[in-house]
């Protein structure tokens, strides 16, 4: 009999995949499709939920076809983009109005107004996070108070709110299941680390209606059922994309951390089974959970990554293919004193400063297209090594990193980013470590594997290796110019 294939849906930021892997972790095709991106003003991102769920569905369609049939799958397993907030009516099932992205920025000043009068510490020690209009749980009270529809579906009492992973599993099984994995429930703001369910104090904070929230479920099991294929499939594994990341990377033991280099850049370090905390501005974040017994992670995310390639190749025309960055960056012994800060949609962690605007510093005239995509990536690396630093503030020293993502196919920039760290850096001969933690905890959910452990001996691959070899001195004009450049933001 042939192995059951895992199916993943990994919604992401610019596109929505469907995936094949086999329980041994080898990948068997992919479809993929690019997502609208709106930005109806400064600082607001925007996608249509019905967008999202259309190309996920195509392309799931796409993956059945190749793998011969529904029979050939045993499990379903979800990915997605984090904090993105879609509202839509139980009743009719459809969206009520476009999803707010990550990205977005318009509740700024309502987090602002939140942090004046006093919250930020409970927010803070209940949660892990911190009141920035990254997380869940302000664009939900946004919508409720700017969009009427969802006002008035809060009222009659068939408002729906979730994150991504939550409209895939209402759609995919029908509106049977509103639920929501821990591990994307602890973005919200609305959920407390140890809390096995939405917590009353932060909602009422916000003003968002418990009964319009998702159930909190594991990340591994039998989360539902989807029916839409001709037969039922079962779907077994739900994270968020940096935890599914984490898992991938084989990450699951206490002190193991990996980098991921998508739109953003988001680093993990495991935690086990200690509620994280720190003093520098990081984010405590659930991992997984299984059986009901969650796993942590202390996390700092960098909001603007991979999407600066984009803009230097869509909207500034500096760039024909995002790969070119590789070969410019190469073509130079420096950078010419260019620094790009890439704060495009604010600073995150370890700075956190919404109102901040990207810089690029240090232009001449003997400046080129290739200073400019060097920096760029350069820009990585600085922004890696100020999480570093305040993960050692911490007590969480690095003693190396494992980094993924699509921006970690670069063999310059993952040498640049083990330069500047000053340790060795790990990177997976297959990089796409968010799909592939989405199809381990779908095959533990499953039973194809007995555990996290059991999957990843058996899935996650080989490894490529970059070993420090920049000397110190060029090394510590790179920080002091980065650290100068951070200054004008």
């Amino acid at each position: 009999m042939t192995d059951p294939l895992i199916l993943v849906l990994d919604e992401g930021t610019t596109s929505t995949r469907a995936m094949l892997f086999g329980p041994d972790g080898k990948l068997h095709g992919v479809e993929q499709h690019e997502l609208m991106q709106h930005y109806p003003r400064s600082g607001w991102v925007e996608h249509d939920a019905s967008e999202i769920w259309d190309k996920t569905l195509s392309c799931a369609r796409e993956m059945l076809e190749k793998a011969g049939g529904v029979e050939a799958i045993g499990a379903i397993g979800i990915t997605n983009q984090r904090e993105t907030v879609v509202a839509w009516d139980k009743a009719t099932g459809e969206p009520l109005t476009r999803a707010i992205v990550w990205q977005d920025r318009r509740t700024a000043d309502f987090c602002a107004h939140l942090k004046t009068a006093g919250h930020e510490e409970l927010v803070r020690a209940k949660t892990g996070l911190l009141l920035d209009p990254y997380f869940s749980g302000t664009k939900m009270r946004w919508m409720l108070d700017n969009v009427p529809e969802v006002r008035a579906a809060a009222d009659r009492g068939t408002l729906a709110f979730g994150t991504v992973e939550s409209w895939l599993l209402w759609k995919l099984t029908g509106g049977a299941h509103h639920a929501s994995d821990a591990s994307n429930a602890s973005r919200t703001l609305l959920l407390a680390l140890d809390g096995a369910d939405w917590d009353d104090e932060l909602c009422a904070l916000l003003d968002v209606p418990k009964a319009a929230l998702p159930e909190v479920i594991d990340c591994a099991g039998e989360l539902g059922t989807t029916e839409l294929f001709g037969a039922p499939i079962p779907i077994c594994g739900m994270a968020g994309d940096q935890q599914s990341a984490t898992i991938g990377q084989g990450c699951l033991n206490a002190g193991q951390t990996k980098a991921t280099y998508g739109t953003g850049a988001f680093i993990l370090a495991n935690t086990g089974g200690e509620v994280p905390t720190s003093d520098n501005r990081l984010l405590g974040t659930v991992l997984y959970q299984c059986d009901g017994e969650r796993h942590y992670a202390i996390e700092g995310a960098v909001f603007v990554a991979g999407s600066l390639i984009k803009y230097l190749r869509d909207t500034l025309g500096l760039l024909v293919v995002a790969s070119e960055t590789e070969e410019l960056a190469r073509s130079l012994d420096d950078n010419g004193g260019v620094v790009i800060v890439p704060a495009l949609s604010g600073l995150g962690a370890p700075h956190w400063r919404p109102e901040a605007r990207g810089i690029i510093s240090g232009l001449g005239f003997d400046t080129g297209r290739a200073h400019i995509a060097r920096a760029a990536l350069e820009a990585m690396a600085h922004q890696t090594y100020d999480l570093a630093q305040a993960y050692a503030a911490d007590g969480a020293q690095w003693t190396g990193l494992h980094i993924d993502g699509g921006m970690a196919v670069n063999n310059w920039m993952a040498q640049d980013i083990s330069d500047i760290l000053g340790l060795p850096v790990t990177r997976p001969d297959f990089v796409e470590t968010t799909a592939l933690g989405a199809a381990m905890l779908a095959a533990c959910g499953a039973g194809i594997h007995a555990s996290l452990e059991d999957a990843a001996n058996h899935m996650i691959g080989t490894t490529t290796r970059f070993e420090p070899k920049m000397d110190a001195a060029t090394r510590q004009q790179r920080i002091d110019n980065w650290d100068a450049a951070i200054a004008k933001v």
